[in-house]
């Protein structure tokens, strides 16, 4: 750059030009100068170096290297290199002004700050990609590291942009704002409580993207889409969006359906209510009518039978011979207390068909089958009439 200044200083005298005028173009000359070798040098980047990188990160067998470093991370990258032409520059452009060397030496530094900032946070962002299987606990440690550090570079950052926009040393700030922690930490309790929320619930794997969750008392139903260290994002079953802060799930209870969903069965818990005065001890024609139909075995008959006692086993065995119900697992029909809206009996037992579809329609076809056949046994199902 010196060369090129006295080269043009030495061409305008020779051009009969002198005082001021040779200062001004001079100046202009040699800001052109300065701009074409900038946009050069990205130029360059953008069409060697780029390619190049890329073919090398291609070749190598670790997987890493293409995550981190694609085209759109380079390409950023190449952004920094003309501020620091141009920073590396005005020294030897503006030497004559102090001044303007100073300001625009301080706005170069603050581009370069906010450009590698930015490939800094795209670094960070690509890092979440590394792991292959979304929603795994290792995937959801990555996610919140690189929420974390992404929150510590940026707020650096802005540390330094203002040490630069002030002149000041940025280790000079950064000792600053140790005697205002407390008063960062009281403006901020939100955040950063939400920030340890976010970090207990995935560090703990008490939820994972994928997971089926519900939260007692709210309106928190669905599909959990996304886990970031403030917000997790619930699909609802009417396809609406919900977001929840984690605080809330660590702080409070809520339901993980998943060894449900992975289990062997979904827990059926139903009651069907009877008339207390349909209850009674089985005749001997309500006995003959129940083995000619084949509801019960004629050893199986005690004398004093209850007709409601031969139904509970009569729907124990039917429950246990559908190929939809879990016979392994826990199965049975019991009688709870009386309530002024008849005897309540309920169904205890778990399908195999968990999705919520066919869980439904299987669970339909049961309770139909139980009001259907209830009357076989001289039961009859509560009802109870509106006020005439």
């Amino acid at each position: 750059m010196e060369e090129i200044r006295i080269f043009v200083e030495d061409l305008l005298m020779s051009m009969g030009m002198e005082g001021h005028t040779v200062a001004i173009l001079r100046h202009a000359v040699l800001v052109g100068t300065a701009i074409v070798i900038a946009l050069l040098s990205d130029y360059l980047c953008r069409k060697l170096l780029v390619p190049l990188i890329l073919k090398l990160t291609k070749k190598t067998e670790v997987k890493w290297d293409d995550v981190v470093f694609d085209r759109k991370v380079l390409n950023t990258a190449c952004h920094i290199v003309p501020a620091v032409v141009i920073w590396e520059l005005l020294p030897m452009v503006f030497y004559q002004y102090p001044v303007v060397k100073e300001l625009l030496t301080r706005l170069t530094a603050v581009y370069i700050t906010l450009a590698s900032t930015r490939l800094g946070v795209g670094i960070i962002d690509r890092l979440r990609f590394l792991n292959t299987r979304p929603g795994s606990s290792t995937s959801q440690y990555l996610k919140s590291f690189c929420g974390v550090l992404k929150i510590v570079f940026i707020f650096a950052a802005v540390v330094v942009v203002v040490a630069l926009l002030l002149g000041r040393n940025p280790m000079t700030l950064f000792a600053g704002l140790g005697a205002t922690s407390a008063i960062l930490m009281l403006v901020f309790k939100d955040t950063i409580e939400g920030l340890v929320a976010g970090i207990r619930l995935t560090s703990n794997e008490m939820v994972h993207i994928g997971d089926w969750i519900t939260v007692p008392g709210g309106t928190v139903n669905g599909i959990v889409t996304d886990i970031t260290l403030t917000t997790v994002k619930v699909r609802q079953f009417d396809n609406t969006t919900t977001t929840v802060s984690p605080l809330t799930l660590v702080n409070g209870p809520f339901q993980n359906w998943k060894t449900m969903s992975e289990g062997e069965g979904r827990r059926v818990q139903k009651a069907v209510y009877f008339d207390v005065r349909s209850i009674r001890i089985a005749d001997d024609e309500l006995k003959a009518h129940l083995l000619e139909r084949g509801y019960i075995k004629e050893g199986n008959i005690p004398a004093d039978a209850i007709n409601m006692g031969l139904f509970r086993h009569y729907i124990e065995h039917y429950l246990a011979k559908r190929e939809d119900v879990n016979e392994k697992m826990t199965l049975m029909v019991r009688q709870l207390e009386a309530t002024q809206c008849g005897v309540p009996v309920e169904l205890y037992f778990f399908l195999r068909k968990k999705e919520w579809t066919a869980y439904e329609h299987a669970l339909s076809d049961i309770l139909e089958h139980v009001y259907a056949y209830a009357g076989e046994f001289g039961l009859k199902v509560y009802e109870q009439y509106p006020d005439q």
